[in-house]
């Protein structure tokens, strides 16, 4: 092979020697056919990554981190991301979790028992497909 198809020969060596884990999702429904999500929930990281002021240091990133991971998480669980932050800066500081770690549950994304301010507003046209 001339040198122009090194890298074809490279990806098509790499794909066969990888098959079995880019064909995972034909033996399990549940596993999405795109990764589609997953890089659209980092998409805001990536972009606002040069805009951070307090990533560089390693205690930094980690906070950024941290707080970019709450906010999708709260949108994954369809909640106002500012709303449910407000709830648990409110909420969080008067609980002893720390001695009692089951209280964090209840104000965890996903809990049932949060605040109905803490969801999102839908818009008139999920209202009419009724999500």
């Amino acid at each position: 092979m001339n040198t122009h198809q090194e890298p074809l020969k490279k990806a098509i060596k790499y794909t066969l020697n990888h098959r079995e884990y880019f064909t995972n999702f034909l033996l399990d429904g549940r596993i999405p056919f795109t990764n589609a999500l997953s890089e659209n929930a980092i998409r805001p990281v990536a972009l606002a990554r040069k805009n951070f002021l307090l990533s560089d240091t390693p205690q930094g990133a980690e906070a950024s981190a941290l707080v970019f991971s709450i906010i999708e998480t709260a949108k994954a669980n369809g909640l106002d991301p500012y709303e449910y932050l407000v709830h648990i800066f409110r909420n969080l500081p008067n609980l002893d979790f720390h001695n009692k770690p089951e209280l964090l549950e209840s104000h965890m994304p996903w809990a049932d028992m949060l605040p109905e301010l803490c969801y999102a507003k839908k818009t008139s046209k999920e209202a009419e497909e009724g999500k």
